[in-house]
């Protein structure tokens, strides 16, 4: 089955290092997930997904990902095309998202 993602924010930032802006998801009107960072693949071909992690003495902890590749594909296919809209409304004033409204 499937998930849901019925809601998408994008929070986004300075770009340092690949990463735009983080995305926040509600999954089947339950699960809320945040800090889902969105990163400029180095090619330029489009975008990548990474999941928090915590560090734990000197490994790094993953708090959630998804463990399906139907339940990767529905929260990357919300995400890239929440980012794409803001992305295109943007690309009409020829610059990036006003962090403060996403």
């Amino acid at each position: 089955m499937k998930p849901n993602v019925s809601e998408v924010n994008l929070k986004f930032i300075k770009p340092r290092d690949g990463l735009i802006a983080f995305a926040n998801v509600v999954v089947d009107d339950w699960l809320y997930l945040s800090s889902i960072g969105i990163h400029e693949k180095l090619d330029g071909t489009g975008y990548r997904l990474t999941y928090p992690t915590r560090p734990v003495t000197k490994q790094a902890i993953t708090l959630f990902h998804p463990i399906t590749k139907d339940g990767s594909r529905a929260i990357e296919q919300a995400i890239f095309a929440k980012l794409k809209d803001v992305m295109s409304k943007t690309d009409a004033g020829h610059h990036r998202p006003d962090p403060s409204r996403t």
